[in-house]
C-alpha cells in the first residue's frame, strides 16, 4: 500500500455501501450472511470488498473456511463506519428536528457523580434559551461510554478516559473526583456505629458496581490494601435503584457518590456509615473528540457545563 493522499477515498472509490457491509461483516464475520443483511448477493458483497481490497493494495479481512475475520487495517475500516454512519443519522436527526420547529438533537453520556447535580443543571439551564432541543443522556461506567463516543454515538461525554485507551483521540477538560460513601438501611445493625473499619462490614451482603468499573476497582483495591478478605455475598450490577432497593429490603451495604446518597438516599430510610477513611476515585471530565465539532445544540450544553464548573469552582 502507497501512501494514501487527502482524497484517498475518491481514489479507491469508496461508498457508503462499503461502510454498511463493514459492519455487517464485524456483526456476522460471513460473507453470505452480511450480503443478506444488506439485501445483496454474496457475489455482488464479494466483489464490493475485493475491488475496495485491491484499490487500496491491501486486505482488510483475512479469509477461512468458517468465514471472515478482519486485520488490524480491517478494524481500522471498521471503528470508522461506526462513527460515519452514527453522524449520517445525526445529521438526519438534526435536520428532521430543524424541520418540525425544534432545536435539534444532543446525544450526551456521564457516569453517576456529574448526572445528579452538574448535568441536570446544565440541562435546564440550557432549556431556557433552547426549549426544542431534545436530550439524551446515557448513565453508565467510563469504560463503556468512552467506546460509544469514539463510535459516535455520543456527542460528549462526562466521564474518565480508561487505561488503554488513547488518550490522544480527547480533548479532556478535568472537573472533579468523586467521593464515595457506604450506604445501609436505617435500623441495620452498623446503623448506630460511631466509625467503622472493613473488617465491621465485610459479614453483610454487599451490592456493588460490576467488576473491572472503577468504583469497583476502588472499592476491591481497599479490600486488599487493608488485607481484609472481600464479602462473601456480592450481588454485581450497574443499576443504582436496583441497589438500593437491596439496602432498603435487607442489611445490604452498598457504595454511591456522595452526591448520589444526599439526592436518592432520604435519612428517613438510608444512613450513610461512618467509614473512617475518605473515599474517592479519579478526576473526571468533560471529554470530547478532539477533531470532531460539535454540533450547535452539544455546543450550547457544553457551554453551559461550563459556566455551572466554573461557578463551583
Amino acid at each position: 500500500m502507497g501512501v494514501l493522499g487527502e482524497n484517498w477515498f475518491l481514489d479507491v472509490r469508496l461508498k457508503l455501501r462499503h461502510f454498511q457491509l463493514f459492519l455487517a461483516l464485524d456483526e456476522h464475520r460471513n460473507l453470505h450472511r452480511a450480503a443478506a443483511q444488506l439485501k445483496m448477493s454474496q457475489p455482488a458483497a464479494s466483489k464490493l470488498l475485493s475491488d475496495l481490497e485491491a484499490n487500496l493494495g491491501i486486505r482488510l479481512f483475512d479469509r477461512h473456511p468458517r468465514g471472515l475475520t478482519p486485520n488490524w487495517y480491517g478494524e481500522i475500516m471498521i471503528r470508522h463506519a461506526h462513527s460515519m454512519l452514527s453522524a449520517l443519522r445525526h445529521t438526519g436527526e438534526e435536520l428532521n428536528a430543524l424541520s418540525e420547529g425544534n432545536a435539534g438533537t444532543v446525544a450526551v453520556g456521564t457516569v453517576m457523580a456529574p448526572a445528579v447535580t452538574l448535568l441536570t443543571s446544565a440541562i435546564e439551564r440550557v432549556h431556557r434559551d433552547r426549549p426544542g432541543l431534545k436530550i439524551s443522556v446515557d448513565v453508565d461506567v467510563s469504560k463503556v461510554l468512552v467506546p460509544r463516543l469514539l463510535e459516535g454515538e455520543l456527542d460528549f461525554a462526562i466521564t474518565r478516559i480508561p487505561a488503554g485507551v488513547d488518550a490522544e483521540h480527547f480533548v479532556f477538560e478535568e472537573i472533579g473526583e468523586e467521593e464515595l460513601c457506604f450506604v445501609c438501611r436505617q435500623g441495620h445493625p452498623l446503623a448506630d456505629k460511631q466509625t467503622l473499619n472493613l473488617a465491621d462490614m465485610t459479614g453483610y451482603p454487599w451490592s456493588l458496581q460490576p467488576a473491572g468499573a472503577l468504583m469497583r476497582q476502588r472499592v476491591d483495591s481497599l479490600f486488599l490494601h487493608h488485607q481484609v478478605a472481600l464479602p462473601r455475598q456480592i450481588v454485581d450490577t450497574a443499576d443504582l435503584l436496583l441497589s438500593l432497593a437491596l439496602v432498603d429490603k435487607s442489611d445490604t451495604i452498598t457504595v454511591t457518590t456522595r452526591e448520589a446518597a444526599d439526592l436518592l438516599c432520604p435519612p428517613q430510610r438510608f444512613h450513610l456509615l461512618p467509614f473512617s477513611e475518605t473515599l474517592s476515585v479519579q478526576p473526571y471530565g468533560l471529554v470530547s473528540l478532539r477533531h470532531q465539532r460539535l454540533s450547535p445544540g452539544a455546543a450550547a450544553l457544553m457551554s453551559a457545563l461550563r459556566e455551572i464548573i466554573a461557578q463551583d469552582a
